[in-house]
């Protein structure tokens, strides 16, 4: 009986500060799924830089989507998550014109960045062109 409750209080111990730690989510930090949902992908191919690319901390906050060489060539319609909840790309419908001729591509992880317009609304930016784009394979609209 004494080494049931030795080990249930070892276990409680163990357990309460990471618990503690998960409820001290910021919740006004994160951004939701329904968030970028329909948010417009920008192409910087024009003016595609290696180095700032591979720059994340930062950088891309005060990113100008309005700026020369970055073009409109899309909207996010899904998020893509491996099995243990990963993001691993975006789906975007891009080409054609009010629907008729649009195709839907998985754009991956590495070659999209997410950019936040102002306070409520954010945007894609890839590296990848258009046409780059158009050349992936489809993936299922459903």
């Amino acid at each position: 009986m004494v080494r049931f409750l030795t080990s249930t209080t070892l276990a409680a111990a163990l357990v309460a500060p990471l618990a503690a730690q998960a409820q001290m989510v910021d919740i006004s930090e994160l951004i939701r799924t329904r968030d970028i949902t329909g948010a417009p992908v920008h192409s910087i191919a024009a003016q595609y830089d290696e180095t700032t690319w591979g720059e994340t901390e930062g950088s891309w906050d005060a990113f100008d989507i309005n700026g020369d060489g970055v073009n409109q060539i899309g909207e996010i319609e899904d998020v893509v998550l491996n099995p243990s909840g990963e993001k691993v790309g975006v789906v975007a419908e891009i080409g054609g014109f009010l629907d008729p001729g649009d195709k839907h591509v998985m754009v991956e992880v590495g070659d999209v960045r997410l950019v936040a317009i102002d306070d409520a609304n954010y945007a894609y930016v890839t590296r990848l062109s258009e046409e780059q784009l158009e050349s992936l394979e489809s993936v299922d609209e459903a």
